[in-house]
């Protein structure tokens, strides 16, 4: 017996209101869980995201300054902390610095080719190190050289200096000078005053993690200079292999020993690259987990409404099924017809589904600065969706091809 569609839509055509329903969930459901998936896939990709640090045995202290003291003052006590750091067994380098990869936020300037240029060619973190901060994060230099001690500037609270060198990360490289001749090559970065590329690292993390630093990812630039801000300032640390631990515990008592005229928070003040990502990232994860329960609950609850209103259809068609069976329908075409109904209200479904997927991110889009879409979550979720309705009604299927032909002879 040769299963035929026009029945099961006459069928279908009966039934509008549990079949509308149906397709309505499973198209909210579709559009739903495609864009939370992808939101998903976006915040694992930056939980994972490369910083270009030795995250290992690298820790960061916030040190703020308990008075107010003139500029000589703060760099003297920033070069006498900076030996006091170095000198620890457990350390291997120290540096000064406005930020570090990962910090959530921080300084970042519009580059541009021309001091008039008007509309700027990329935007890059900044940071602000002296020629020990190559080696305190790990990063890796592939080309050119490290900053000479002597071509080290102060700088400043708020002081907008550009010095004449610079290092920059290759992502910015590339991205300023397409051809690979970046090195030796000039920039201007938000002063007219241009800035000399003389060296390039393999990778650098920008200090902001939103999205709007997607655009930039991996821009970065460090200019030579031992921040002496009055506020305060941040000290990198690389601890030797396996000793970070006795290094965390080290570094405060020695720039106390140096001067109690300083606050570093006991909780906050000191973290590793282990508590940074943690907390930089908290949001993400959040986010991830709540979105991968808001898809897990969506599928059951649509798989439960095929379920039950199958079953309802099944219960209802007993005597027809009945009768079906009793003109020589075999079990095998009973099972075929409600999968091939459920399949046509799901194909009805995910079609609307789709549009819906598509048109929320547009509008995320537009309203978050959100990426767009991939399409292939729309296909893996229309694929996925079929295949849970068609998993989701095969039990009443099976129920329905399992009615006896003496259904046909009972009164409903």
């Amino acid at each position: 017996m040769h299963l035929q569609i026009k029945p099961i839509l006459v069928a279908l055509r009966r039934h509008k209101a549990g079949t509308l329903l149906i397709a309505l969930q499973i198209a909210l459901t579709l559009a739903i869980v495609c864009n939370a998936l992808f939101i998903i896939e976006q915040r694992l990709t930056n939980l994972s995201a490369r910083t270009g640090v030795d995250e290992a045995d690298v820790f960061v202290i916030q040190n703020q300054w308990a008075t107010d003291r003139p500029t000589q003052q703060i760099d003297a006590q920033v070069r006498a902390d900076l030996i006091a750091l170095r000198n620890l067994p457990a350390v291997r380098d120290a540096a000064p610095s406005t930020g570090y990869p990962l910090q959530g936020s921080g300084w970042d300037n519009f580059i541009t080719m021309t001091p008039d240029q008007v509309k700027p060619t990329t935007d890059s973190a900044v940071y602000i190190g002296d020629e020990h901060l190559l080696d305190t994060l790990g990063l890796r230099l592939v080309a050119g050289r490290n900053f000479h001690p002597g071509e080290v500037l102060v700088m400043g609270t708020q002081e907008a200096v550009v010095p004449p060198q610079v290092i920059v990360s290759k992502a910015l490289a590339d991205r300023l000078f397409p051809d690979g001749s970046a090195l030796g090559k000039s920039f201007h970065a938000m002063s007219a005053t241009p800035t000399t590329i003389i060296g390039i690292v393999e990778h650098l993390h920008r200090q902001g993690v939103s999205s709007w630093n997607k655009a930039y990812v991996g821009q970065s630039l460090i200019w030579p200079a031992r921040p002496d801000d009055a506020r305060g300032i941040y000290y990198i640390v690389r601890a030797k292999p396996g000793q970070l631990a006795a290094a965390m515990r080290a570094a405060p008592k020695a720039l106390f020993a140096q001067s109690r005229l300083r606050i570093i928070d006991s909780k906050d003040g000191v973290l590793d690259y282990a508590q940074i990502r943690h907390r930089v990232f908290e949001s993400d994860r959040g986010m991830a987990i709540l979105m991968a329960i808001i898809s897990a609950v969506l599928l059951a609850i649509t798989a439960a409404g095929i379920v039950g209103l199958t079953s309802f259809w099944v219960g209802q068609r007993r005597k027809q099924i009945g009768v079906r069976r009793a003109l020589g329908a075999t079990r095998r075409d009973i099972l075929n017809y409600f999968l091939t109904e459920n399949l046509l209200i799901g194909i009805g479904g995910v079609m609307v589904g789709a549009v819906l997927a598509i048109g929320i991110n547009v509008w995320m889009v537009s309203q978050f600065e959100m990426a767009r879409l991939s399409l292939a979550y729309v296909a893996a979720g229309v694929v996925a969706l079929l295949v849970l309705g068609q998993g989701a009604v095969l039990a009443p299927a099976l129920r329905a091809s399992h009615v006896s032909p003496v259904e046909a002879t009972r009164s409903v």
